[in-house]
């Protein structure tokens, strides 16, 4: 890994919004590709401190400034992705569940999802569990992707797959989820899709599930 992407990934997890503005600078100065800027720097940053706070060794301030200074990264990297020459591979919901107001992960994913040529409607955080469904129907999503980032909020992503077999519209869609408490036992467990430890992992994922699906 480059100094440049070092530096950022610590920056990310410091809190420090300048530190990251700069070192994300730097490292497209120095021709790194912006997508490896996203995936290595600035996504494994907020990886770790998602995990420290799902292990309580950091308070809920700390998390806020890691995401604040994730934004800033993101908002310096995400111009210079070129994504006018990517095939579209499809329509995605992203949002954070019900309860749940983090969005460092579901961000990044999103970012990378439109790197990638998805075309990405992000419902923001704390959504309830029919605007998932109501959004899905409206641009005619290929995938739901669910994430949560508290134990306690985990069961929203279940009761959006539970409203979908409800509702009879369970096999419309592709049912991803994500976040620091989720796993692949309790994906099984609720019968999602697919699930994925970080937020290129998720990307990727959503490539192989949508060609998948197609063929």
């Amino acid at each position: 890994m480059s100094k440049e992407i070092e530096v950022l990934k610590q920056a990310v997890i410091d809190g420090d919004a300048d530190a990251v503005i700069d070192s994300a600078k730097k490292a497209l100065d120095a021709g790194i590709n912006p997508i490896e800027i996203l995936e290595n720097g600035i996504s494994r940053g907020a990886q770790v401190v998602g995990d420290q706070f799902e292990k309580l060794e950091i308070f809920l301030t700390e998390l806020m400034l890691s995401g604040e200074a994730m934004m800033a990264g993101l908002n310096v990297v995400l111009p210079h992705l070129k994504t006018e020459d990517v095939p579209q591979k499809g329509k995605v919901v992203v949002g954070t569940v019900r309860g749940d107001v983090h969005e460092i992960g579901k961000n990044i994913l999103k970012s990378l999802l439109v790197a990638n040529g998805f075309e990405v409607s992000d419902l923001g955080v704390d959504v309830p569990t029919s605007k998932f469904v109501e959004a899905a129907e409206k641009i005619h999503a290929d995938i739901i992707a669910l994430s949560a980032l508290m134990t306690s909020t985990l069961g929203g992503q279940k009761d959006v797959i539970d409203y979908l077999e409800q509702t009879g519209n369970r096999n419309k869609y592709i049912i991803m989820v994500g976040g620091g408490p989720t796993n692949q036992g309790w994906a099984d467990e609720i019968g999602a899709d697919g699930f994925a430890e970080t937020a290129p992992e998720a990307a990727r994922l959503a490539i192989e599930l949508i060609e998948k699906r197609r063929n």
